[in-house]
């Protein structure tokens, strides 16, 4: 490939792309606390390095909707350090800024305050766990935007209608329109894409000549009918797509056939689940783009843990053990030792000449001890291991196969051999988790009075809202009525009263009288929280589209990855449950409110869903990628002139989503090793 001085002239942006930095993530560990904020420092140092033009950020920049004082006095000192100065800004901004930056009193880009002296600009959206909430609709960026350190664009303020207008860039003869949306409800906006009520605007003039750039925080891989984005829905201009959200690192673009767009998917920049999809190495991207022609550069991380992932099935080592086996557990145990020695060993080599990478690794064991074995006490077994890995308590986690149930035909006369199936349990919302743990655990610790649908429901709006009494409002509204039932019945015996619960629980299930009195029990939570005095997290109640079961994407407030899905953990609160009622509120005042903490009984599941793309070969190169780990070079100073802000604005046209635009694409890209032209590559492109 080329020197990447030759790559860099007058007309060349010059952007760094990362997504999902998480800064805050598991900040009390001894020994993970500063993870996150190493990573963010090597990103912003290698901006400074390579002087690009600015960042851009693909969402979750905080791991939590509210971060702490830390975390914010560490954010705010990096990019003061990192990203002012008097280094000249040499592109303008030729759109209606106070359009693009409609959420801050100063609405225009931070280079241009008089009042600052910024030298790499940040541009970036909010994801799920930094999402906007509360009356006034502010995230942990507004903060940083009011500041001036940061440029928060992407949030679209109507749940009804989205409408998204660019931000013009212009560097010399290359044009380029940043779009972005901040993250929303995978299902919600899954359904207005499919409505129709999703505009992406276009400037009217010489639409061919802008290279269209996307940056979304969204899920990509399918988590259910409509818990994703599909990439068909984007629209077919777009020329590059970076998708945010997703913790895999994909970096290397991968082009989509049938819109004919790249999406590059930088993935995190910190680990913060123990799943196979966050074991890949981390990168950020340097993306060049000249005229309609890109090349993109991926930058290894030096600074992140190595986190290394194995699978073990005990049912494979039947010619060492089986479950008969005499002291099979130390046996199993004597294997999980020797599994772990070797990830150890493995790290130990990929980390030799490389002195940044953290001593202590990350290792995860997935056991299947599936076929009649026994699991063995972990805490016991990971205390060997307290001075050589970074996560002692997660080291091992035990899975079992279950029975795939839509292949079972015949209940009586079932081949457990053929339906077995391991599963994950990350990706899945509270309510899930709490139904699969009752569907499988043992018949004496199955719930007799309360309904799994209704607890999950509890459960979630707990995690999900901070609906602090919804589980006891639950517990207390249910036993109630079944207590009021009993005396109904006369019952006496504790084998008719067992009989007459499990009748009644059975007559309930899946009906609208559970239902309704799931609801009337948050609605009794809510009212004590507002006796209270205390603001709901959820802004949407008039919403109307709110019978979408939005509470997929929740931005969690506690220790989560990268969500569980209520998905994340990831999004805006749900809006389907009524307010609430005088019945409830004037109920309570006879009550006492005692929250209690979910994590007494419940750990809150890490949730990184396995997100695998694949990418097909083609014949034709379109585009370039630098797929080497070498040193990032030293790029050459810039001129000492800073541009002088642009007051012309472009108008816009409106284009639905998914247009079938008959009009030339246009694009290409590098293609090229040619050290005296490296954007060298066919001129024009036809859409296909």
């Amino acid at each position: 490939m080329s020197s990447d001085n030759a790559l860099d002239d007058e007309d060349t942006f010059k952007i760094l792309i990362a997504t999902d930095i998480h800064l805050g993530y598991l900040e009390k560990d001894a020994v993970r606390g500063g993870d996150s904020y190493t990573a963010f420092d090597e990103i912003l140092k290698c901006a400074k390095t390579n002087q690009v033009d600015f960042i851009l950020l693909g969402g979750d920049l905080f791991h939590e909707n509210k971060p702490t004082r830390r975390c914010l006095h560490t954010c705010i000192t990096m990019l003061r350090k990192y990203c002012m100065g008097d280094t000249p800004i040499h592109f303008n901004i030729l759109s209606d800024q106070t359009v693009n930056f409609n959420t801050t009193q100063f609405p225009w880009v931070n280079y241009q305050d008089e009042n600052l002296n910024i030298s790499i600009p940040v541009f970036s959206i909010h994801g799920n766990h930094d999402d906007p909430t509360g009356a006034e609709g502010l995230c942990a960026l507004d903060l940083l935007s009011a500041s001036g350190l940061v440029n928060h664009f992407g949030h679209s303020q109507s749940v009804e209608k989205i409408e998204i207008s660019p931000i013009l860039l212009q560097k010399g003869n290359s044009k380029l329109a940043l779009y972005g949306l901040g993250s929303i409800p995978d299902e919600r906006l899954y359904r207005m894409f499919v409505n129709n009520q999703v505009t992406m605007l276009r400037p009217k003039e010489d639409q061919d000549e802008w290279f269209n750039l996307f940056a979304i925080h969204q899920n990509r891989s399918k988590h259910g009918p409509t818990n994703y984005i599909p990439e068909q829905f984007l629209d077919e201009f777009l020329d590059l797509v970076v998708w945010g959200h997703e913790h895999e690192c994909l970096i290397a673009p991968s082009r989509n056939e049938q819109q004919l767009f790249y999406v590059t998917q930088p993935g995190s920049s910190v680990a913060t689940s123990l799943s196979p999809g966050e074991a890949t190495k981390k990168h950020i991207g340097l993306l060049r783009v000249k005229g309609r022609k890109m090349n993109l550069q991926k930058i290894p991380l030096k600074t992140v843990r190595q986190f290394l992932i194995q699978d073990v099935v005990l049912s494979d080592y039947q010619d060492v053990f089986t479950s008969d086996t005499p002291n099979v557990i130390k046996k199993v145990e004597s294997l999980c030792h020797a599994k772990v020695n070797e990830l150890l060993e493995e790290a130990e080599r990929e980390r030799l000449g490389c002195p940044l990478t953290p001593e202590k690794p990350l290792i995860r064991l997935r056991v299947d001890y599936t076929g009649g074995f026994e699991t063995f006490n972990t805490s016991r077994f990971s205390q060997k291991y307290v001075d050589r890995v970074a996560n002692p308590k997660d080291l091992i986690h035990f899975l079992r196969c279950r029975v795939k149930k839509e292949e079972v035909k015949d209940e009586f006369n079932v081949d457990y051999s053929k339906v077995l199936k391991t599963t994950a349990v990350e990706g899945l919302r509270v309510e899930d988790l709490v139904k699969q743990y009752f569907e499988a655990t043992e018949k004496k610790v199955q719930l007799s009075l309360l309904s799994e649908h209704g607890m999950g429901k509890a459960i979630q709006e707990f995690v999900d809202k901070d609906e602090k009494d919804a589980i006891e409002e639950l517990i207390t509204y249910q036993l109630e009525k079944t207590q009021r039932h009993l005396q109904g019945r006369s019952v006496i015996s504790e084998q008719e009263i067992d009989t007459e619960i499990k009748q009644l629980k059975e007559s309930k299930k899946s009906t609208a009288e559970e239902e309704n009195e799931i609801k009337e029990a948050i609605n009794r939570a809510k009212a004590h929280r507002l006796e209270r005095g205390e603001t709901s997290l959820d802004i949407n109640m008039s919403d109307p589209l709110s019978d979408v079961d939005s509470d997929q994407d929740v931005a969690p407030a506690r220790g989560r990855g990268r969500g569980a899905r209520g998905r994340g953990r990831g999004r805006g609160a749900k809006a389907s449950e009524p307010k609430s009622s005088t019945r409830g509120a004037s109920k309570k005042t006879s009550m006492t409110s005692q929250s209690r903490s979910i994590m007494q009984a419940f750990q809150a599941p890490s949730q990184r869903p396995s997100r695998n793309t694949s990418t097909a070969s083609y014949a034709e190169n379109d585009l370039t990628i630098d797929d080497s780990d070498d040193e990032v070079p030293v790029m050459k100073a810039r001129p000492s002139s800073r541009t002088t802000p642009s007051s012309s604005s472009s108008s816009f046209m409106r284009q639905g989503s998914q247009s079938q635009s008959q009009t030339s694409k246009g694009v290409t890209f590098d293609d090229s090793d040619d050290e005296d032209d490296p954007f060298k590559g066919p001129a024009q492109r036809a859409r296909r």
